[in-house]
């Protein structure tokens, strides 16, 4: 735990929301891939520190449920499905998708305590999704794929040392792209909020110079000027579009789905995502793309790793070209804690 070190010498600056392991913001959350519970399954996870509960009824609909029975605790997940209800091992108590007790078999009243909190799902992108209320928002998507058939597939997750939100700001930190990856491209920023206040874009563009081999083959390549966009939902999911306004190529398409673990590291979850082309041109065309955005990827992915698994993140001294990492930290400590933050 390097947040321990250097107390004295490098205080750490302490944020409302930001860098803080104590705080869930309210945001989609990946479970599980959607293979993982067929119907009449039920499987409990650990998500963000908290024990939940999965299970897909009849109707093939995903419930989501805090983990543990509000009559003694036991974990639900070792009960069964009866019909669209889970029903406890132990007293076989039965609960609907909502959390409502509906049968307890010893008698007919049924307390007022007799109840769960209940979660929002989704299945997209392969994965089981769960949102910390029962109420959301529609999982973040691209807007120019938007109500099209997608094909998508998904890399191994891995692990970071730090916290998501420090992770999540290197698709916005123009100065390492000259400093670690060797690109020296002055960037103008972009920004635009949604209504209420959850998701973010940071568009970044700016003309290749000719200096050094790399930027030149990169001109070559890309064209002369080079623009991609960072879109942040919620504080835990980066949708990243590259390749904007590429002479031969369109646009790649990137999800990075970022889970808080007990251990204070951060799991990363890579979803590659392109639109369905008819055909078998275009089966090969977008299995084509799914690797480019692989490919772009794994080239930065190792350089990057280095400095976040040696990071002890503490802005201390702020430059002009930071500007866009301190954007980020607004937006990110403006963002609603979920009933799953520790409460002191």
């Amino acid at each position: 735990m390097n947040s321990l070190q250097n107390r004295n010498t490098q205080p750490l600056i302490e944020m409302k929301i930001f860098n803080n392991w104590d705080i869930v913001a309210k945001g989609w959350y990946i479970v599980c891939p959607i293979t993982e519970i067929t119907v009449n399954q039920a499987k409990s996870f650990i998500v963000c520190g908290q024990k939940i509960l999965i299970f897909r009824g009849k109707d093939k609909q995903v419930r989501a449920l805090d983990a543990y029975c509000p009559h003694l605790g036991t974990d639900l997940a070792i009960g069964k499905v009866d019909g669209n209800l889970i029903r406890c091992f132990f007293h076989h108590w039965a609960f609907d998708g909502e959390g409502k007790c509906q049968d307890i078999p010893c008698q007919a009243s049924i307390p007022a305590k007799a109840k769960l909190q209940a979660y929002a799902t989704a299945e997209k992108y392969g994965f089981i999704w769960v949102y910390p209320d029962s109420k959301a928002p529609e999982l973040a998507e691209f807007n120019e794929l938007k109500n099209k058939s997608l094909v998508f597939k998904y890399d191994k997750a891995f692990e970071r040392n730090c916290h998501h939100h420090i992770c999540m700001m290197n698709g916005i930190d123009a100065q390492h792209l000259q400093t670690v990856h060797k690109l020296n491209i002055k960037m103008d920023l972009s920004l635009h909020k949604n209504q209420t206040g959850n998701i973010i874009d940071f568009t970044l563009g700016g003309e290749f110079p000719q200096t050094t081999f790399r930027e030149k083959i990169a001109r070559k390549i890309l064209g002369n000027y080079y623009e991609y966009t960072m879109r942040y939902a919620d504080g835990c999911l980066g949708l990243l579009t590259i390749m904007k306004k590429v002479k031969f190529m369109p646009p790649l398409y990137m999800i990075y789905a970022y889970t808080p673990l007990a251990s204070r590291k951060t799991k990363i979850q890579p979803i590659y995502i392109t639109q369905k082309r008819p055909g078998l041109i275009g089966y090969l065309i977008s299995r084509f793309l799914l690797l480019m955005t692989k490919l772009a990827y794994y080239f930065l992915r190792g350089e990057d790793g280095m400095i976040y698994d040696n990071i002890r993140y503490n802005p201390n001294v702020i430059l002009n070209i930071d500007e866009p990492l301190v954007k980020y930290m607004s937006y990110v400590n403006q963002l609603q804690p979920s009933i799953w933050s520790v409460k002191n």
